[in-house]
């Protein structure tokens, strides 16, 4: 059951690393571009192959054998450039807009669960596996779903592309909740309030999503404002 559990989490992992890979830096680049904001990411190319090969070897290596240390070295390697590849997308020029840049958020959930998870492996008494397992689980995988669950909600209903007050707040709250759950395994003396914490936020992230966004999926579409 285990094995099945890291073959189905590494699925979905490499699936943010290849298309999370491409929407990010294309609606980062898009929207620098209407406000003619240089230099925009750096263009897919050679270094993009390289990094998804690493992080398709460490998950494969971490599906076949989870406590060797070779793939504890891997999953770190492929932290440290898919963290680097972030940085060649330059998400920090979108601090303006949430909407953009709570996708350079999620897909540093990404890389900082391959660190967490390969740390894991290396320095088990200092790093718990749980941190790196709910980095994936709740931060990459649950931010990057509502990150783009409302960006492609708000475009094909015919809304502005930008994050309103209600938006922003579904996207504190699922970061809250996956950094509350990451951070609990790590303060055994405070886990139960923390795990707490991380629940509430986390699952009000997706409530708040459906009270606010069912209304604009129920209507007609209507041209963008």
């Amino acid at each position: 059951s285990l094995l099945g559990e890291r073959i189905g989490i590494a699925v979905v992992a490499m699936l943010i690393a290849l298309i999370g890979g491409r929407i990010v830096p294309s609606f980062t680049r898009n929207w620098m571009a209407k406000r003619k904001l240089s230099p925009e990411p750096a263009p897919a190319g050679r270094f993009d192959a390289i990094a998804l090969g690493v992080t398709g070897g460490a998950l494969f290596t971490w599906i076949a054998a989870p406590f060797w240390p070779g793939a504890g070295i891997l999953l770190v390697g492929a932290g440290v450039i898919n963290f680097v590849r972030l940085l060649r997308w330059r998400g920090w020029k979108t601090s303006s807009e949430a909407l953009v840049l709570i996708l350079h958020a999620g897909y540093g959930w990404l890389a900082a669960a391959f660190t967490l998870l390969g740390l894991a492996i290396l320095a088990p008494g200092q790093v718990p596996t749980a941190a790196g397992i709910h980095a994936l689980t709740a931060g990459a995988f649950g931010v990057m779903t509502l990150a783009v669950m409302t960006r492609a909600t708000l475009g094909h209903t015919g809304q502005s592309l930008t994050a309103n007050r209600s938006t922003q707040v579904i996207y504190l709250l699922v970061n809250l909740g996956a950094l509350a759950r990451v951070v609990a395994p790590f303060i055994l003396d405070a886990y139960n309030p923390v795990l707490t914490i991380a629940a509430f936020a986390w699952s009000a992230a997706f409530a708040l999503f459906v009270i606010a966004y069912a209304p604009l999926l129920a209507r007609s579409r209507r041209a963008a404002a």
